[in-house]
C-alpha cells in the first residue's frame, strides 16, 4: 500500500493523530520497575538498500527503503515483521500512531522533512507488537482507522470506527518499546527552508555526526537525500522473551 507523504496532508490527520497518541499513552501502562529483556544491535545501510536482523521468536527488524516516487524521497521505514512476512501494516507501524502522518517509524525526506531535519530527529522512540495474533487482528482493524474515517462510506462503517479504535488501543497496550538512534550519516542537504514543524530538528542536526556530500550532477533539491546511515537499535522485550544468544540480552527495567 502506497502512502502519500506530501507535507500538506499533515493537517488532515493531526486531530485524529493527537487523539490516537493520547489514548495510546493512557492505555499503555508499563511500570519502570517491571523486568524486560533488553537487546541492543547496530548496523548500517545505504540508500535504496534494505537491512534486517532477527531478534527472536520468529520476529525480524527491518529498515526498508522508502520508494522515491515523483518527489524523489529518500530514507527508510522502520519495520517489525515476521520471518515469513505477513503483509502491511507491520507490527511497528500498528503500535506507533498517528497513521498516514509525520511519524517516528519513517526516517526519511517525507512530509516536507529535509535530509538534515531527518537526522536531527534523533533518537526516535517507537512501539511494536510482539504477538502474531495481535498483529493479525490489528491488520484487520487498520483499514477503518488509517484514513481517520475519511475512506469509509456507509453509516455502519463509520459507527464501527470508535469500537475498532478502542480495540486497537487495547492491543497496543501490550506492545513493547524500542529506540532508534542515528550514529552517523552521509547526506546531501536540502536547500529549502525548514518547515515550521521541523525547525527544532533542523537546529538539532549538528549534534548527529554526519558528512555532507554533493548532489548528483551538481543539481541541489529542496529536500536533499539520505545516502547512508549507521545506527543502533534498542528493544525492551517481554521478560520471558527468548532472544538469539548473539544479541546478549540483559534483564533491565522496561522503558515507557
Amino acid at each position: 500500500m502506497q502512502l502519500k507523504r506530501s507535507g500538506w496532508r499533515i493537517g488532515i490527520y493531526i486531530a485524529w493523530g493527537l487523539w490516537a497518541v493520547a489514548t495510546a499513552k493512557s492505555l499503555a501502562v508499563t511500570p519502570h520497575a517491571a523486568n524486560c529483556q533488553k537487546v541492543v544491535f547496530a548496523g548500517e545501510v545505504s540508500a535504496r538498500q534494505e537491512w534486517r536482523a532477527a531478534f527472536g521468536q520468529g520476529w525480524i527488524f527491518r529498515l526498508v527503503p522508502i520508494q522515491p516516487g515523483k518527489a524523489g524521497y529518500s530514507g527508510w521505514d522502520l519495520v517489525v515483521d515476521r520471518e515469513q512476512p505477513v503483509g502491511f501494516p507491520d507490527a511497528l507501524l500498528l503500535a506507533t500512531p498517528p497513521y498516514n502522518s509525520l511519524n517516528e517509524h519513517e526516517v526519511g525526506t517525507t512530509f516536507g522533512l529535509r535530509a538534515q531535519d531527518a537526522i536531527g530527529w534523533n533518537p526516535r522512540s517507537f512501539r511494536f507488537l510482539t504477538s502474531a495474533e495481535a498483529l493479525k487482528e490489528g491488520q484487520k482493524l487498520y483499514p477503518l482507522l488509517s484514513q481517520g474515517g475519511q475512506a469509509v462510506s456507509s453509516a455502519l462503517q463509520k459507527a464501527a470506527i470508535p469500537r475498532s479504535s478502542q480495540r486497537l488501543m487495547e492491543i497496543e497496550k501490550q506492545a513493547a518499546t524500542g529506540q532508534f538512534r542515528i550514529l552517523d550519516a552521509h547526506l546531501v542537504p536540502g536547500v529549502s527552508d525548514a518547515a515550521a514543524y521541523a525547525e527544532s530538528w533542523a537546529l538539532a542536526s549538528p549534534r548527529t555526526p554526519h558528512s555532507l556530500e554533493p548532489a548528483a550532477s551538481g543539481k541541489a533539491t529542496p529536500l536533499g537525500e539520505l545516502r547512508w546511515i549507521k545506527f543502533s537499535i534498542t528493544l525492551w522485550l517481554p521478560d520471558a522473551w527468548v532472544a538469539p544468544k548473539d544479541l546478549h540480552a540483559v534483564r533491565a527495567a522496561c522503558s515507557e
